[in-house]
């Protein structure tokens, strides 16, 4: 097996035994980026050089054989900070900026001795479904160049599958971490809200946004995840709930685990390819033990409306900032104050973005937040509520991840109603602040990837985790596969 194609586990017992050296194990994602990004656009930098100074300092410093990530190759979405590096949100508006600091989550994966090699894409400002919005292109889904890899974080996702990472950090508001992983056939997990520090994230939605990582098995996006959580004092939303080891029960059965299936809320949501993939898993969950349960989310239905008025409302605001006056992009057609800033912003921002903001506005007006804004925050509610009641009956709630395996490019870019219903499932999590995760379960007849969605309890990822690894064993899919290479794709 070639060293793009390990696990996190394995590439770091390989590199703790002296057998494989981080620059080793750096120059072979490097390879896998230059072999296959002419075709998939995962990436929009890539710190080549960088990234092997980091592997050679990392080797002189003794400490690669020890640290927890020490040698592994990580991609960060290019909506987090890093200092000195270009941090484009996919967006023309923010230009060349380059931050004058490193995001905390991104931090920490660098202490661990994790190798960052570049910036991946997105979705505009993380707002999308398909990284068809990004102003640089789209990102194309390693399983098939046709198809969109999901988003917000389509290029964390992509990179991850193709092998051009062994990790990649994403930042999941509506689904943007599960939706992409599910589509690309990697694990990709939202931690609870809290658990991990959003400093230095872009904020789309502040009360909705979480950093979280993606990886090829639920043991290595555990180890990722060790390293990620924890309080930290520059966010103000950061938690200071103990962080356990994440992998301490993941080689445990899925025997005495209540799994909660909302039969009801699935309905005619889902193709009858990831409906029969979601079924053949509960089924073989019950063969190892797993108690399965029907369980109620009846206000579930009213969470995309809700969150379409919450995130654009925090949205509107959180864009105010980008207005061509401190940095970034800014119009030379100007005269003025005013039309500098309506003349950068209709510049610098694309479609989506703007429809986002004018409805976030709208929602938020005299006369109007009554009406929209409250409603949607009591529909919040219900929903955190409805969980809160689901969670008395079982231990995590199953459902799938996205309702369709991975459309082609452009089919849904026309509707946006279209493009929001892809994360009808991932929603309602990051409404009720809960931690999630999207396993692969299985192909559709066209050899798409299909991801089965764990929902846990706040701040209990250790049970999460637990069921994510025992469904990751008994599902139909080839654990931590790498896509192979599509049809068309330049060898």
């Amino acid at each position: 097996m070639s060293l793009h194609e390990l696990s996190i586990f394995d590439l770091r017992r390989r590199i703790a035994a002296g057998e494989v050296t981080p620059l080793e194990a750096c120059d072979a994602a490097l390879a896998q980026i230059e072999a296959r990004d002419r075709d998939v656009h995962a990436f929009l930098d890539v710190h080549a050089a960088h990234a092997r100074d980091s592997a050679r300092n990392l080797m002189a410093s003794g400490k690669g054989r020890s640290l927890p990530l020490g040698g592994i190759p990580v991609a960060i979405k290019d909506n987090m900070c890093v200092e000195g590096t270009p941090t484009t949100c996919g967006s023309r508006i923010l230009g060349k900026y380059q931050p004058p600091y490193t995001a905390t989550a991104v931090a920490r994966l660098r202490d661990a001795g994790a190798i960052v090699i570049g910036k991946t894409n997105l979705d505009e400002f993380a707002m999308g479904s398909s990284t068809e919005n990004s102003a640089f292109g789209p990102t194309r889904n390693p399983w098939d160049l046709s198809r969109a890899p999901g988003g917000s974080s389509g290029g964390s996702a992509a990179a991850v599958s193709a092998g051009m990472a062994a990790a990649s950090l994403g930042s999941d508001t509506g689904g943007s971490i599960r939706q992409p992983a599910a589509l690309c056939g990697v694990v990709g997990m939202k931690p609870t809200y809290g658990r991990v520090s959003r400093y230095g994230l872009v904020a789309f939605a502040s009360s909705l946004d979480q950093i979280g990582p993606f990886a090829r098995t639920v043991e290595d996006a555990a180890l990722v995840l060790n390293v990620l959580c924890g309080k930290d004092e520059r966010d103000a939303t950061s938690a200071s709930t103990p962080v356990p080891d994440f992998t301490a029960e993941l080689g445990k059965s899925l025997k005495g685990v209540r799994i909660g299936v909302p039969w009801e809320f699935l309905g005619s949501h889902v193709d009858t390819s990831v409906r029969t993939a979601f079924d053949r898993t509960i089924d073989a969950a019950k063969k190892e033990g797993a108690t399965v349960v029907e369980v109620a989310l009846p206000n579930a239905d009213f969470g995309l409306a809700a969150y379409y008025i919450v995130a654009n409302a925090e949205a509107s605001a959180n864009l105010a900032r980008f207005d061509g006056i401190r940095y970034g992009h800014r119009t030379p057609k100007a005269q003025a104050l005013v039309e500098t800033y309506s003349k950068t912003r209709e510049e610098g921002f694309g479609r989506e973005v703007k429809r986002r903001v004018l409805l976030g506005t709208y929602v938020l007006s005299a006369g109007y937040y009554d009406a929209y804004y409250r409603r949607a925050q009591q529909v919040r509610s219900l929903i955190i509520s409805d969980f809160a009641t689901a969670f008395e009956r079982c231990d995590v709630v199953a459902m799938p991840t996205s309702p369709t395996p991975a459309f082609k490019l452009g089919d849904k870019t026309d509707d946006p109603i279209l493009m929001y219903l892809n994360d009808v499932f991932t929603i309602p999590v990051n409404l009720a602040g809960l931690p999630g995760i999207s396993v692969p379960c299985g192909l559709s007849p066209e050899a798409l990837p299909i991801g089965l969605q764990l929902i846990g309890r706040a701040f209990d990822e250790t049970t999460l985790l637990r069921a994510a690894a025992g469904m990751e064993r008994v599902a139909d899919f080839s654990r931590g596969a790498v896509a192979p290479l599509p049809k068309g794709a330049r060898a």
